[in-house]
């Protein structure tokens, strides 16, 4: 007589079809530097983001004003992940050759300077809102678009400047000068200027906000 196997307990008559794992959702990757020159003095970040298949999708440079080269490696990374969250990217990696700010992200170092905690909190958080988010040290030959684009700002804003019957920057005296009107766009928690001002480090401003209508 043939015993007939009874199916482990729990069992059904059809095995369960096996989980099979989703692929991984292939990265952008964005290349960030950010340099002073005077640190602290002008300033800019250079960003360059490629897609999953190694092309460029976006080149983002701009001068940020007079701030030290751990800040504006700041600026570059929030650059990064602002361009990531509004283009719809999950999945991203950065690359940087600042030591100090990737093993800040990573939690290996302590963020001291009352300059760079709130932009990490800001990074930090922007971060968190990704699939995937992975920041990695790389040497300064592995970042040098980024720091070309970096040095481009610069250098750019340093031609403008200097051209004959150009418009020159707003200049602090002693007395009051005349109030200017300034563009600036608020994107999370930090107000950025849309245009470049020569203001020292620790003059206080006033802030008058105007809603403008959307375009």
């Amino acid at each position: 007589m043939v015993k007939r196997q009874q199916p482990p307990r729990g069992a059904g008559l059809f095995a369960d079809t096996p989980q099979v794992p989703k692929p991984a959702t292939a990265a952008h990757r964005a290349n960030i530097d950010g340099g002073s020159r005077g640190n602290p003095g002008p300033a800019s970040y250079g960003v360059v983001i490629r897609d999953p298949r190694g092309e460029v999708v976006a080149k983002l440079k701009k001068c940020i004003g007079r701030m030290t080269n751990n800040v504006a490696e700041y600026y570059g990374l929030i650059a990064a992940l602002d361009y990531a969250q509004s283009h719809g990217i999950r999945t991203l990696r950065i690359e940087s050759d600042s030591e100090l700010l990737v093993q800040q992200m990573r939690g290996r170092y302590k963020v001291k300077s009352a300059d760079l905690q709130p932009l990490f909190e800001r990074a930090k958080k922007m971060s968190q809102s990704f699939e995937s988010f992975r920041i990695d040290h790389v040497y300064r030959e592995q970042n040098r678009e980024a720091d070309g684009l970096a040095n481009e700002a610069l250098d750019e804003t340093s031609r403008a400047s200097s051209t004959p019957g150009s418009p020159s920057k707003a200049k602090v005296s002693t007395g009051n000068p005349a109030p200017r009107r300034i563009r600036a766009r608020f994107r999370g928690g930090i107000l950025y200027l849309l245009e470049d001002v020569d203001l020292p480090d620790g003059l206080e401003v006033e802030v008058q906000l105007h809603l403008l209508p959307k375009p």
